[in-house]
């Protein structure tokens, strides 16, 4: 994290030299909890903003009792000036944007990480033209796995089960299984596990051990479906009146925690799935030592995955954004698919 206090020091001292003693205010609305393992890279880089000059006022959707699905429109009228935005929850608002992490095309973080570079611009461009904002760093939760308060042993066991969703790529992904999709988002899926209202629930290790979902289920099935991307988004009109300086001093910050989350939705899902499925389980740190059942992943389950993924769900996403953004399946032909070597005919 001294990335983050390097960029803060060089700036504090740029904007006194230039003459610039007027904080730039920001509002930040954040899903990034303090249990949360990314809330230690978004708390380093708010910090370094306001040692840049920035007065940060930070609140969280579950405080406020603001849906996650809504922060886009909020974020485009300008009641914030950023937001962490759950990309596959928004895109209710425009098909477009879930292009970035259509379930079963990225199932590995590398692989993510392409096809997130390839659609940025393209993504960015969406942003811009229809809402008025713009994405200043997007990173991903990581795996995103299956939790189930039932014996399960394999895809074959979610026929009739009701299982949690929050994008639909997922939705369609479960309907091919024989599952019934409940579209809930995060705060909500722990009270729906414990009153049955879902059976099982898609989410990565490290959010469903801060999360406390192994309290409410029973296997952990570690087969990755997407990355669930997310982003930092900012209001161009509060972005484009900052400064130089101060949008330098930004942009720097938000492409260092960029790389800090990416870091740590590579190398913390692996010690958060070992904590909740009996393994080793550091102390003193952010995770709770459960005894989940952890069922193999097979090869067939993930030939299944891909499968649908080909069959069902990009030709079904393709028809939707087709209908709001013609043209859009090329653009995504062009980035993503000639990243991850697909093509939506």
């Amino acid at each position: 994290m001294n990335h983050f206090r390097a960029i803060a020091t060089a700036m504090t001292c740029t904007l006194a030299l230039t003459g610039v003693a007027e904080a730039q205010s920001m509002r930040l609305i954040t899903q990034n909890q303090e249990q949360r393992a990314q809330y230690p890279a978004e708390a380093e880089a708010v910090a370094a903003l306001a040692e840049a000059g920035f007065d940060v006022s930070r609140s969280e959707y579950q405080a406020v009792g603001i849906d996650l699905a809504d922060g886009l429109r909020l974020l485009s009228t300008g009641a914030f000036d950023m937001a962490t935005i759950q990309v596959g929850s928004v895109a209710k608002d425009d098909p477009f944007l879930e292009g970035i992490d259509l379930i079963g095309v990225s199932t590995n973080m590398d692989d993510l990480k392409s096809a997130v570079d390839a659609f940025r611009d393209a993504f960015n461009a969406r942003l811009e033209e229809k809402f008025g904002v713009t994405a200043a760093a997007i990173w991903p939760f990581g795996p995103q796995v299956f939790l189930c308060g039932a014996e399960m042993s394999s895809l074959d066991d979610l026929d009739g089960m009701k299982v949690r969703s929050f994008t639909a790529s997922m939705s369609t992904l479960l309907e091919n299984l024989g599952a019934t999709p409940v579209t809930l988002s995060f705060p909500e899926v722990y009270p729906a596990l414990q009153r049955g209202v879902a059976t099982c629930g898609v989410t990565s290790p490290t959010s469903s051990n801060t999360g406390k979902w192994p309290e409410v289920t029973t296997h952990l099935y570690p087969l990755s479906v997407s990355g669930s991307v997310q982003a930092h988004m900012v209001n161009l009109d509060w972005l484009n009146g900052l400064s130089e300086d101060a949008r330098a001093a930004f942009e720097e910050t938000m492409a260092a925690m960029e790389a800090e989350l990416w870091d740590v939705a590579i190398n913390t899902n692996g010690t958060a799935q070992s904590c909740s499925t009996g393994g080793e389980c550091p102390e003193g740190g952010i995770y709770t030592s459960y005894d989940m059942t952890l069922v193999p992943v097979s090869d067939d389950d993930k030939a299944r995955v891909a499968e649908i993924s080909v069959s069902a769900v990009l030709p079904e996403w393709a028809e939707k954004c087709e209908a709001s953004y013609p043209g859009c399946k090329q653009i995504w032909n062009d980035t993503v698919g000639a990243a991850r070597g697909l093509s939506i005919d």
